[in-house]
């Protein structure tokens, strides 16, 4: 039977790393709430949702460690039986780690139109959430260190199906938002952006949950494991809040246009005229830009893109166009000095239905 020092401290260990990704946990909720208002309800009660649950795993957490080291201090039990609130560290989290990973696997389904991906990561998450719940119980029902041997394969099972689940998740996420490039430099800087974090923290989880089986089997008649199987829920939470975070943030309109305003570098001269087509994006997808011949507000405007179009005239040297389509959007182009190279602002008046929804991604 082992030691003082290699049954509590590594769970003393895990739970500090625990606190302090607690913190982190907190400072991205916040921001979260600060900066996305608007998003959907639900999605910002699953927030809330994950952080509770969170809040739950570093009192619990500070309860397992406070029982040997304090309650039962200096008693040979402590040695022997496992504390009693151990059992609900696997099934916090479970409760967090699922959740997580059932959401992502409907933004891969939104991303791509397909079932397939999400319905396999669906699988992987159930799995290791029931296996957790596993877990949990046989802790319960066995709570001496000597016998946690005999569901060491229910332990292996659940943190093994949990990698794999974040590895195609992460593998997932980066096809889909890899072959949704447009070729624009701004737009595909922030797939690559967005590429890169989920690689990074799908990762993260990922080798920490393979850890926690390393250390687990490496080192058995030990609580090495709990150095990182502590802080694993933190790790989740902060992942899906990053993922979060880093979309762009939603201006808010001005209050009495409520107009969005593009702008776009363009020479004027005299006695020339000449057509600059732009697009604008409400969102990651792209279509044909308009000619001024053929432009048309209606095809223009669609729920999540905006297509616009500048034009410099010399017979109109102060406005250059102007149109009204009330029910879709009203847009003017002004000049400002059409004998300097100068800059073109494009505002666009969007309707109620697309300029105050929430975020979709």
């Amino acid at each position: 039977m082992a030691g003082v020092d290699l049954l509590f401290g590594p769970m003393l260990i895990g739970v500090v790393l625990n606190m302090m990704l607690y913190g982190a946990v907190v400072t991205q909720m916040f921001t979260y709430y600060q900066r996305y208002p608007n998003d959907f309800a639900w999605i910002r009660y699953f927030m809330l949702y994950l952080f509770i649950a969170q809040t739950a795993n570093v009192v619990v957490e500070f309860g397992i460690i406070y029982d040997p080291l304090i309650i039962q201090y200096g008693k040979q039990a402590a040695l022997a039986i496992s504390p009693k609130l151990l059992p609900g560290d696997s099934v916090l989290i479970s409760i967090v780690s699922a959740p997580i990973q059932l959401f992502t696997a409907y933004r891969i389904s939104v991303i791509t139109g397909s079932f397939i991906l999400p319905g396999i990561v669906t699988l992987l998450s159930i799995g290791s959430f029931a296996t957790g719940i596993s877990v949990s119980i046989n802790v319960f029902l066995n709570p001496e260190f000597r016998n946690f041997e005999r569901f060491s394969t229910e332990v292996i099972v659940w943190l093994v199906l949990s990698a794999v689940c974040d590895i195609v998740i992460a593998i997932g996420m980066t096809h889909a938002l890899y072959t949704r490039r447009t070729g624009l430099s701004d737009v595909d800087g922030k797939i690559n952006r967005i590429i890169r974090l989920t690689l990074e923290t799908g990762a993260l989880t990922a080798i920490t949950a393979l850890a926690d089986v390393m250390l687990f089997l490496v080192f058995p008649g030990t609580s090495a494991n709990f150095i990182v199987d502590f802080p694993l829920s933190a790790l989740y939470t902060c992942s899906v809040l990053a993922m979060l975070n880093s979309r762009e943030r939603k201006k808010t309109p001005d209050p009495e246009h409520a107009h969005t305003a593009y702008t776009a570098p363009q020479m004027h001269t005299r006695n020339q005229s000449t057509l600059k087509a732009e697009v604008s994006f409400h969102g990651a997808k792209m279509i044909a830009t308009h000619s001024q011949a053929t432009f048309d507000s209606h095809a223009a405007y669609t729920e999540k893109q905006v297509s616009t179009y500048s034009s410099n005239d010399a017979a109109s040297e102060r406005t250059l166009t102007s149109h009204s389509r009330p029910d879709y959007y009203n847009y003017n182009v002004q000049e400002i000095d059409v004998s300097k190279p100068t800059v073109t602002r494009l505002q666009l008046g969007l309707p109620p239905a697309a300029r105050d929804r929430p975020e979709r991604f």
